[in-house]
């Protein structure tokens, strides 16, 4: 009886430790390889399973339709699974509302915010277009001459696209967009001269940036970018500023214990030190926020990104 109540005894203990049985997590990057999502959730991969929050972390891509079709096989496949998690962020916001998808954020469990990032826009090395205003005089004189490779209808790239041309007073339904399930599809098209001008999160471009392959010609965000030389929007003569963002969500229907388990691991992933020089190497800013205040911001910028999605006349 005593070895019985000993055994006992120590598998409770264990449990409450937290540690000594770390979850094995499936995380979706409901988009092709290459991309941002799929770049966040390897990064997850990676960091957690260095730090030990899990043993196994596999990562699946579900490309399409700015992520809702990976977001509707998260829904309809992972309800009350406690290792599934989904990576998705600001574009999936916006592509919910242009595919009239069946299924949204509203369908998953929101665990919280993670990163914030630039939205970087570049042309090839040998472009003629030099500058920001360059770009502008050319979208001016003709706005169909303009071809932008970006991600997926309605996200992030798009709404960058269609402010930009708004801002500098072109009718923002004019612009010439062709929209990529992936980086690496939109960055073979860049580089082969195949659209004007490229628009996606500066860590998917960084590399060829350096390799002087890819000229950029300016970041998105209100403030420069630590250590890229390029102009912000604004400093370039376009007065606008927009940050792209990505999240992470568990499935719908865990109870709240598996929730705040889960949370707990995001937690201690983003607070680790493999995270901060991951953050720092790929040039995302920590914008972590979880809890009711993620809740509150998600909702607020799932009502802003339709207001401004009517605006350029993406949806009605």
């Amino acid at each position: 009886m005593r070895k019985l109540f000993l055994a006992a005894a120590f598998t409770a203990a264990a449990g409450l430790s937290g540690t000594a049985f770390a979850t094995d997590y499936t995380i979706m990057a409901p988009a092709a390889p290459g991309g941002g999502w799929d770049q966040t959730a390897r990064a997850m991969q990676s960091v957690m399973q260095e730090t030990g929050l899990s043993k196994k972390v596999q990562v699946v891509n579900v490309p399409g339709a700015g992520g809702t079709i990976g977001l509707a096989q998260f829904v309809n496949q992972s309800k009350g699974n406690p290792t599934a998690l989904l990576v998705g962020g600001y574009v999936m916001v916006g592509a919910i509302l242009t595919n009239n998808s069946p299924v949204s954020l509203a369908d998953v469990t929101p665990i919280a915010r993670l990163t914030g990032e630039s939205v970087a826009i570049v042309v090839p090395a040998n472009s003629p277009i030099k500058t920001v205003a360059d770009l502008v005089a050319k979208l001016k004189a003709d706005p169909g001459s303009v071809s932008w490779a970006g991600g997926s209808a309605g996200g992030a790239d798009h709404i960058t696209a269609g402010l930009f041309a708004k801002t500098v007073g072109v009718d923002p339904t004019k612009v010439n967009y062709i929209a990529f399930s992936g980086g690496g599809e939109a960055l073979a098209a860049i580089l082969g001269g195949q659209v004007t001008v490229g628009i996606s999160g500066l860590s998917e471009f960084r590399s060829q940036i350096e390799a002087g392959k890819l000229r950029l010609l300016a970041v998105s965000t209100d403030k420069r970018v630590p250590g890229v030389d390029a102009p912000t929007l604004r400093e370039a003569g376009v007065d606008m500023a927009l940050e792209n963002w990505r999240m992470v969500a568990a499935a719908p229907g865990i109870t709240a214990e598996q929730k705040a388990a889960i949370s707990a691991d995001i937690h201690k992933m983003v607070t680790s030190d493999i995270w901060k020089e991951t953050l720092a190497t790929r040039g995302w800013v920590d914008t972590y926020l979880a809890g009711e205040a993620f809740d509150k911001q998600l909702a607020t910028d799932i009502a802003a990104t339709s207001a401004i999605l009517k605006e350029i006349g993406l949806v009605k």
